[in-house]
């Protein structure tokens, strides 16, 4: 039960974006398109666990004084290794997304749960806090970026939906079509959160 609750907490009670408003920075800059979304989560979640799992590991050698400095230390060493494996082999990925990736160091979303859960938890609890916050990342970064393709291209994940009678909405690609869109997805998720509670 406690693996399930880690990981809905993740997905939907906890979502990074929608309820803890985390990361804002690649969830606003990059999910001009489906794909990139997709990819900025899956890198996030990827180094998210690591980081959660190594820390966890070393959370009793780690001195309470640096731990912020070892924890970036460690984060970046992931960072590193998904920005190579990128640059390998994804390289239209790895320049769509850019200076992002060694971005991710710095995410507050990996910083925070190192601090509040991997460095309090055991490394299989903590692999699955990173697991759920991940995936909750991941979808929420997709669906922005899915709407805001959708209007703002007319296709998703770089598949046209609509013909060639459909005037796109350029605002949706622009940064100020981030705001727009996250806003509204943000008051969506939370009415319907709110009318869940209510009927329980």
């Amino acid at each position: 039960m406690k693996f399930i609750d880690n990981l809905k907490n993740g997905l939907l009670k906890e979502n990074p974006t929608f309820v803890q408003l985390l990361g804002m920075c690649p969830t606003l800059a990059v999910t001009t398109t489906a794909s990139d979304a997709m990819a900025m989560g899956l890198a996030t979640t990827t180094v998210l666990i690591s980081s959660n799992f190594v820390i966890s590991l070393l959370r009793k050698f780690i001195p309470s004084k640096i731990r912020i400095p070892s924890y970036i230390v460690i984060v970046a060493g992931f960072v590193t290794l998904i920005d190579i494996f990128m640059h390998a082999y994804a390289i239209d990925l790895y320049r769509s997304l850019g200076l992002f990736i060694p971005l991710i160091v710095v995410n507050c979303l990996i910083l925070g749960r190192a601090e509040s859960f991997a460095s309090k938890n055991n490394p299989i609890d903590s692999i699955v806090d990173g697991i759920g916050m991940g995936l909750g990342f991941t979808w929420a970064l997709t669906l922005l970026g899915i709407v805001r393709e959708l209007l703002g291209a007319g296709s998703i994940f770089g598949v046209q939906i609509f013909g060639e009678a459909f005037k796109p909405a350029i605002i949706m690609i622009l940064p100020p079509g981030a705001f727009l869109a996250l806003g509204i997805l943000i008051g969506l998720f939370n009415w319907i959160k709110s009318r869940k509670t209510t009927r329980v």
